[in-house]
């Protein structure tokens, strides 16, 4: 493992894993370790937002998948359960000292997030799903909003990602769309096209539907009433199947775990330290 100089929020490394190189940065703290699956194309400093409203003292793992910010490509596509394996494998290497983590994971992370849970569950303690669906055959957005999710350019171009901000990601980016183009000029490192077409890859052929009645962590819904991407309804086909879920309703959209973390990370937090 090659440490580097650490990040606003904690120790970054590169770490081999699988065949992969996965960049992580973990922010140390103590009881059960959060770690956070990101949404796709993003990298972790996306997430500083909901990493700086978290409570201090929580241990936060986060990573850049295959071909995401600093991570180099995958060799070859790549599906969900390997992925897991990949996360699971990382966490080991990390040594956190912990018979368990809490996952939480947004949008396309939510998919990592729930396969993540399927295929370790007595590792998996608590699970928060944010902005997700259940994968191929979930509830689609709008077509002209799906289609600007199949190019990285909101990536690569920040103006433009901000032009696109409101009809994209709804909830509160409509009043100030400026606030994507700050959130991605965090990013220290873009991710390539080919990662971007794995990651796509990797949800086009991935459904957690018919495994999720199977899910026995105890697990919250979080979605907002102005998504674009992702439909209400796929919030609630969620909370119907997942038997020991709860579901937080909130007025934003498809984002607002980041450009509202001031409201939304305590949420996930009071979820955590529920008995």
């Amino acid at each position: 493992m090659n440490a580097s100089p650490s990040d606003r929020a904690g120790t970054e490394r590169l770490i081999p894993v699988l065949g992969q190189q996965i960049r992580v940065s973990v922010r140390s703290g103590t009881g059960v370790p959060l770690v956070l699956c990101n949404g796709i194309g993003a990298s972790l400093e996306v997430l500083d937002p909901v990493v700086e409203h978290l409570d201090p003292d929580t241990t936060v793992v986060r990573f850049d998948a295959p071909g995401s910010g600093g991570s180099p490509d995958s060799p070859l596509p790549y599906g969900f359960p390997y992925l897991a394996a990949v996360l699971r494998q990382l966490l080991n290497k990390l040594d956190l000292n912990t018979r368990a983590v809490d996952v939480l994971g947004l949008s396309w992370g939510g998919a990592l997030a729930q396969q993540f849970a399927i295929q370790n569950p007595r590792y998996c303690r608590r699970l928060i799903l944010v902005s997700t669906g259940n994968g191929a055959i979930m509830v689609p957005g709008k077509a002209g909003v799906l289609a600007k999710l199949l190019t990285p350019r909101r990536f690569l171009d920040h103006q433009y990602a901000a032009s696109i901000a409101g009809d994209l990601y709804g909830g509160t980016v409509r009043t100030d769309p400026s606030v994507v183009k700050r959130l991605f000029d965090r990013q220290l490192m873009s991710g390539s096209r080919v990662g971007y077409l794995h990651q796509l890859l990797a949800g086009s052929v991935w459904t957690s539907i018919f495994a999720l009645p199977l899910v026995r962590q105890r697990t919250m819904v979080v979605a907002g009433l102005d998504d674009p991407v992702v439909p209400l309804s796929n919030a609630r086909i969620l909370h119907r199947l997942l038997p020991n879920s709860t579901l937080h309703l909130h007025s934003g959209g498809h984002v607002d775990l980041i450009t509202n973390a001031a409201e939304l990370a305590p949420v996930v937090e009071m979820f955590r330290r529920m008995n």
